[in-house]
């Protein structure tokens, strides 16, 4: 809602609100001026009620303002800064401790991970790209190894865009799961054969034992 907001140019009324003049007469261009800022905050209140969800949205019906709905948002769901130091120190460590599991695909990884880097963010704890390729580097499951140290011995990781890992990762799951599919075939080429013989065999003795 923010970065929509920005884009509109609607921010400033958010974050600051608009001053009524305390002048008993005020001259024609501040009643303009005021004019169109009651008209912008009541279009920036119309998109925070269609963003916010109903049971919600009968608590803050009486505020007049769109900073003044901001403000009691951040109220309800952001508490006091000690409740916010709390989550973030949550996020941090489910961050450092967050592991790839086995079977689990590089797409669904990175969303995970990007997912608790979303949520530190919106808390205020941002990290650049170099940080998280670092981290999805060092916790990647173990037949990415190879891959792994080939990354690192030949490309400098702190400048590496988490877009250019994934592609890499991506690739060489392609061909991981490439080569499982064709040595699967194989062996199942090489089951199918051996039954044939087998079975060619034992109907072989059986036709020498009859005629004997």
């Amino acid at each position: 809602m923010e970065n929509f907001l920005r884009s509109k140019e609607y921010w400033d009324l958010v974050e600051t609100g608009y001053t009524i003049p305390k002048e008993s007469t005020i001259t024609v261009a501040q009643q303009q001026k005021l004019e169109e800022m009651k008209l912008k905050d009541l279009k920036v209140k119309n998109y925070l009620f269609q963003s916010i969800d109903r049971t919600i949205l009968e608590t803050i019906l009486q505020k007049d303002t769109s900073k003044h709905i901001w403000d009691s948002m951040k109220k309800k769901y952001q508490g006091s800064a000690r409740v916010k130091r709390a989550q973030l120190q949550a996020l941090r460590r489910d961050f450092e401790t967050l592991q790839m599991k086995n079977g689990e695909f590089v797409t669904e990884y990175f969303a995970r991970t990007m997912g608790i880097e979303n949520k530190m963010r919106i808390h205020g704890d941002k990290l650049d790209d170099g940080s998280i390729v670092e981290k999805i580097l060092r916790s990647m499951a173990p037949k990415f190894n190879y891959i792994v140290c080939s990354i690192e011995e030949s490309n400098d990781t702190a400048g590496m865009s988490i877009d250019e890992l994934q592609s890499s990762l991506l690739v060489h799951e392609q061909q991981l799961n490439r080569g499982i599919t064709e040595r699967v075939n194989s062996e199942e080429q090489a089951l199918k054969a051996s039954t044939f013989y087998e079975s060619s065999s034992s109907r072989g003795r059986g036709r020498g034992r009859g005629r004997g």
